[in-house]
């Protein structure tokens, strides 16, 4: 695998990709975070009974934990039922980010519309691609957005974006963790990172796991990646309409004001 300098112009350079290792996990994090990756996805919330089976975990230790959330806003709580609460909304709004949902509905409706393909307005939590909204003109991806399935940065074109916009600590610690399987994807995606940075454009990359292929263009909010929108397809569909499909995507971020 083909090592790259992992220093930025202005920064101090930081290790070779080899010696970069994941961030550490913590037990009492990952679990604050399933609670609320939980509540959100329940739509009607869930109560104590049903987050600890879900954790597997003691009611005791999980209660202790939705109180502390509640506390600080993180969940509500309503008979007995935790729901979202502002919090996470509210930190969005002080560090001056868009919600990924600024870009409407009838904005993806245009470009599919314009393209006739599925297409999908996508963002990363942790190491996972998921697709916020989408027009669907195929059934198997419209199942995997309407689901919130999680999908792999490494494995779409959406996720090359996401990827090639983290500290490059982050990128060489992400890729290090991957499966020797995925070394062939691992080395594409390498050869493509700087054009990912610079021109937030990624087209046919032929990493995806279902046959399928993908054109993304990175929606950027003062110069940072903050979500992806883009059309998804057969991959020979992609491939030949990759230049027109990459030039329509950009056109409309521009309007939305998102280049």
């Amino acid at each position: 695998m083909t090592q790259p300098d992992a220093g930025d112009s202005g920064r101090t350079e930081q290790p070779s990709m080899d010696k970069v290792p994941e961030r550490p996990r913590h037990r009492m994090v990952d679990r604050v975070a399933a609670i609320m990756e939980l509540v959100a996805r329940s739509g009607t919330g869930l109560t104590l009974t049903a987050v600890a089976k879900a954790l597997d975990a003691p009611i005791s230790s999980t209660q202790g934990l939705l109180n502390g959330l509640v506390a600080v806003g993180y969940l509500d709580e309503r008979n007995r039922v935790y729901t979202l609460g502002t919090a996470p909304y509210l930190l969005n709004v002080i560090a001056g980010r868009p919600p990924v949902t600024s870009v409407s509905r009838e904005q993806l409706t245009a470009l599919h519309a314009e393209t006739g393909l599925t297409t999908a307005l996508s963002t990363d939590v942790g190491d996972d691609l998921f697709y916020v909204d989408h027009v669907a003109a195929d059934a198997h991806y419209a199942y995997i957005a309407e689901n919130r399935l999680r999908r792999s940065l490494l494995r779409t074109s959406s996720g090359w974006l996401l990827l090639a916009d983290r500290e490059k600590r982050d990128v060489w610690a992400y890729l290090n963790a991957r499966p020797a399987a995925e070394s062939e994807f691992v080395d594409r995606f390498l050869a493509s990172l700087e054009e990912l940075r610079e021109t937030g454009v990624c087209t046919a990359p032929g990493v995806a796991v279902d046959g399928g292929d993908g054109v993304s263009v990175a929606l950027r909010e003062g110069g940072r990646t903050i979500a992806t929108v883009g059309v998804i397809a057969a991959r020979d569909l992609i491939v030949q309409r990759s230049e027109e499909l990459a030039q329509t995507c950009l056109r409309h971020a521009t309007a939305w004001g998102l280049r």
